[in-house]
């Protein structure tokens, strides 16, 4: 397993942030840009029609970028530094989780280190974002989130054989890969170099899923009670189920916690 940290370049950044910018997209997704960017005026983006918002945000991001694209081509080489430390007991944790060889695998991930402060992923193309604000260790916190869903999906598809586009956002299963990501992480090797774990330090998933329940029961208890007892193969298949019987009930959790 490798990764390459990179500075994708102010037009791909700028892409990526509209993606998240669109006219039905919820506060949660739009609003971190106007929170780390005061210099964006929300209101006033807002009354704009998509093609004058994106004018708008694309004039003062890019100015932006230009007086942040040292401080990120510095971010590149020190988020490297610290994965080279870090590699192999990630490499070593994964491969034990998922049942498979990790150092076998993904030997060309990219981490694309961007002005954005959402962080998409890309399974097919093995790339994602990084909020260049992170310091090293957060950095590598984050990748490790990332990384598992590269993992999850690798093993998924090899059980499951279906589609790569069943993957992605809002579908059930990528609902099911956010939240198993805290239950990998609970090992040692990977919580250990992880700010951002446990749940106090800010969690290492989407914090809606923590107060999440079915029939009356935390639903990331059960996963996790699952996930302990289980072969990969036999918790991916029974949560899974779980997840379908209780769809119903994680939908309208999301979509009250996402103020849709």
């Amino acid at each position: 397993m490798e990764l390459f940290f990179v500075n994708p370049g102010v037009d791909y950044m700028i892409k990526q942030i509209m993606e998240f910018q669109i006219e039905d997209e919820t506060d949660f997704w739009t609003e971190p840009l106007y929170h780390f960017y005061p210099q964006l005026d929300q209101t006033y983006a807002m009354s704009l029609s998509y093609s004058e918002r994106k004018s708008y945000i694309e004039k003062t991001m890019r100015t932006t970028y230009v007086k942040l694209e040292n401080t990120i081509n510095d971010k590149v080489s020190l988020y490297a530094e610290h994965w080279a430390n870090c590699k192999e007991q990630i490499t070593a944790a994964l491969s034990d989780a998922f049942g498979v060889d990790c150092s076998m695998l993904f030997n060309d991930l990219r981490c694309n280190v961007s002005i954005n402060p959402i962080m998409p992923r890309f399974l097919q193309e093995h790339c994602f974002d990084m909020f260049y604000l992170n310091s090293e260790k957060g950095a590598i916190g984050d990748a490790i989130h990332e990384i598992i869903h590269f993992v999850w999906f690798y093993v998924w598809n090899h059980l499951f054989n279906d589609s790569y586009e069943e993957y992605e956002r809002p579908t059930l299963k990528w609902i099911l890969s956010e939240m198993v990501v805290e239950s990998v992480m609970k090992d040692d090797r990977l919580s250990s170099i992880n700010p951002y774990f446990p749940r106090e330090q800010g969690g290492c998933i989407y914090p809606y899923f923590f107060d999440m329940k079915a029939n009356g029961k935390l639903i990331l208890d059960t996963l996790d009670e699952m996930y302990n007892s289980q072969h990969i193969h036999d918790f991916m298949r029974n949560s899974y189920a779980y997840c379908r019987k209780h769809e119903a009930e994680i939908r309208e959790h999301i979509r009250v916690s996402e103020g849709r």
